[in-house]
């Protein structure tokens, strides 16, 4: 239990720190489109694409399919069994920027699934993946910016996004 708390208390300090930085009206500006690349339209639109181009037989298609099917569910399940309280619920005199979709905050569901098509897609387009890993890391960065999330709940998501990714092509590549 004393580690929860250690790791709590430098998870709301970090938070802290970044909330009140000098930059934090400039970033939140841009953490707004860039969190909203993260919200799910994208990945419907990559799914129709992939149907369109490749028919249901793509393994492409089938390894998203697969990481969605497997990540939803236990981002879901750790999402209301651990009931962590977002920022704004969590620390006094505190508004987050935006309203977030669903009451708890760990971890990531954005993060998660920004990292899981990252390394998806960087796997069958290895040219893009430095870029698509960037991307996704400034998902999770402005989930933090926007006061939606503390740091953690975001370094969980991207653990869950790239496992269940890495999970789903093993079992469609292999």
């Amino acid at each position: 239990m004393k580690l929860l708390y250690s790791i709590h208390k430098y998870d709301v300090f970090m938070f802290t720190w970044l909330i009140n930085a000098r930059m934090h009206a400039t970033l939140t500006k841009a953490s707004r489109y860039i969190s909203k690349t993260g919200d799910g339209q994208l990945y419907l639109v990559i799914i129709g694409l992939l149907y369109w181009s490749e028919g249901f037989e793509s393994p492409f298609l089938h390894a998203v399919l697969l990481a969605f099917l497997i990540e939803r569910p236990i981002y879901f399940v750790l999402k209301n069994g651990l009931r962590r309280n977002r920022p704004q619920a969590a620390l006094q005199n505190f508004r987050s920027t935006i309203t977030p979709s669903d009451k708890f905050s760990f971890p990531s569901g954005h993060t998660s699934a920004a990292f899981m098509m990252a390394t998806l897609l960087g796997y069958y387009l290895p040219p893009l993946m430095i870029l698509l890993y960037c991307w996704a890391a400034l998902v999770g960065f402005s989930r933090v910016v926007l006061g939606v999330h503390f740091p953690t709940d975001t370094l969980v998501g991207v653990i869950l996004g790239i496992g269940t990714a890495l999970f789903s092509l093993g079992q469609i590549v292999i």
